[in-house]
């Protein structure tokens, strides 16, 4: 049985600020002592002034892995419609060499409209996506297999969403971390669906870390109920102009004292 330990993750939202202040709050995040620093791949702000400032998900992270030397790094989490399978996996694969080894490959079906529109992507239907989905993540596999140089790591994929039926599914065949964003009593039956989902295909269920975000909830809120529903990774969401990391240095000290 594969156990994991308890984790922080910030999720520094890339809107609403000069890409400077998103620098300094990642040093921050990381003399704080988060595990993994996590953006998000939109091309438009998702709350606030909707045409607000806003910068790309991917090149930042390589900029990320270059100023960063202890802390995981990724995104929360690629939108699979934007780039080519075979693409995402180069990309991965550099950022992963850029970091020496501390990049997580968190992926989805993608769900914000306006980005499609604006960028010129066919949003089609969520069934449809979650099919995309599921057609990319064997070739993203293949393609990691095939690079040279090799990844200096088998990169850590990390798929968000919570569908029973379709994203639970591919959450077993192919992810290594699980990411939601539900409340315990739901956590805890998706988890179920998620273990079942394992066993269908010989999968021992404990492979596949538990990731939750925690919003702004504090640690003795939420946390030691999480923990016994099998999470370990709790990571905070923070949007700019200023990103105030307070709530971080709690669970911070929280994952410290125990």
């Amino acid at each position: 049985m594969t156990t994991y330990p308890v984790r922080i993750g910030i999720q520094l939202q890339p809107q609403h600020a000069d890409y400077g202040m998103i620098r300094e709050a990642l040093a921050e995040a990381e003399e704080i002592g988060a595990d993994v620093a996590f953006n998000w791949d939109h091309f438009y702000p998702l709350y606030g002034e909707p045409e607000g400032k806003h910068f790309e998900c991917w090149t930042m992270l390589a900029a990320w892995a270059e100023q960063t030397s202890r802390i995981e790094i990724g995104a929360l989490v690629t939108c699979n419609s934007y780039r080519n399978p075979e693409l995402v996996a180069d990309m991965a694969r550099t950022v992963d060499h850029i970091s020496d080894g501390r990049l997580i490959l968190g992926i989805g079906s993608g769900w914000f409209e306006k980005d499609y529109l604006e960028y010129g992507y066919d949003f089609g239907t969520a069934g449809g996506r979650l099919n995309d989905l599921g057609d990319a993540l064997p070739r993203i596999e293949s393609r990691l297999g095939k690079l040279n140089p090799a990844p200096t790591r088998k990169i850590p994929v990390l798929i968000g969403g919570g569908g029973e039926r379709k994203t639970l599914k591919l959450v077993a065949a192919h992810g290594d971390i699980w990411h939601s964003f539900v409340d315990l009593d739901l956590f805890k039956h998706k988890s179920e669906v998620l273990d079942n989902w394992c066993k269908e295909i010989n999968r021992d269920p404990s492979e596949v870390e538990r990731s939750i975000a925690v919003g702004e909830s504090r640690p003795e809120e939420t946390a030691d109920g999480y923990v016994a529903a099998g999470a370990t990774l709790f990571t905070i969401g923070v949007g700019g102009p200023k990103y105030d990391l307070s709530l971080l240095r709690e669970w911070v000290s929280w994952r410290d004292s125990r």
